[in-house]
């Protein structure tokens, strides 16, 4: 068994982020087409924007560091380090307050 270190791994992401043009990085940590769990790291830079998009099924959002904004059709969340949300099952956005890292859960739909 590999042992990661999520702060260690968020630092690099972020310093990653900070240097594309586009303002965001993202590493698999866990999973893929063989696995039904995904564990993906996702840093944004203040200000950026995942734009809206589908539910990638069912999936929760924990927030490493900084703070981000998580926006479903009827409502919004802001949520800050330590805070951890299911991501509603409809389309969303995820924007950055402040330089951000958050680690996204999903789990396969096991007959796809």
């Amino acid at each position: 068994m590999d042992h990661i270190s999520l702060t260690q791994r968020a630092a690099d992401q972020l310093a990653v982020a900070r240097e594309s043009s586009n303002g965001r990085s993202s590493h698999s940590l866990y999973g893929d087409r063989e696995h039904l769990l995904r564990h993906m790291l996702m840093a944004l830079t203040a200000g950026t924007s995942l734009g809206e998009h589908a539910s990638p099924g069912e999936a929760t959002l924990q927030v490493l560091e900084g703070e981000v904004t998580l926006s479903g059709l009827d409502e919004s969340w802001t949520l800050a380090a330590g805070d951890f949300v299911a991501i509603p099952p409809e389309r969303h956005d995820l924007t950055a307050i402040t330089d951000a890292v958050v680690l996204l859960t999903v789990a396969k739909d096991a007959h796809h």
